[in-house]
């Protein structure tokens, strides 16, 4: 009875030994493509984030028309353009405001029409 006894409890630590191998060895490659999934959903939400600030302080600013103008941001880097003609100093403005945000790495406004 004893050699059954160990020869059962043997068999079962080896085979939750080989599990635990084989679970490892899968769950290694989801681990990775998560890694990179998650940073991409940072990326987005940080350029969702940047977009969303820059266009409510331009809207809230005197003297910027922000609900004509267009914000996009990618990576960090934020677009600005608009159908309607802005000043040179509306435009200036509405750089330097962009640039004040956090996590904004470069401004374009060469999509802001002048007047």
């Amino acid at each position: 009875m004893k050699k059954f006894a160990i020869a059962a409890a043997t068999a079962t630590a080896l085979t939750l030994t080989m599990a635990n191998v084989a679970f490892a060895q899968t769950s290694q490659a989801p681990m990775v493509v998560a890694a990179g999934e998650v940073t991409k959903a940072k990326e987005a939400t940080s350029d969702t984030w940047i977009t969303t600030k820059v266009k409510a302080d331009l809207v809230t600013e005197k003297g910027i028309p922000g609900t004509d103008i267009k914000v996009e941001t990618n990576k960090g880097v934020v677009s600005l353009s608009s159908t309607v003609a802005v000043t040179d100093a509306q435009k200036e403005m509405a750089v330097a405001i962009t640039k004040k945000i956090k996590g904004v790495k470069a401004v374009s406004a060469d999509g802001l029409k002048a007047e």
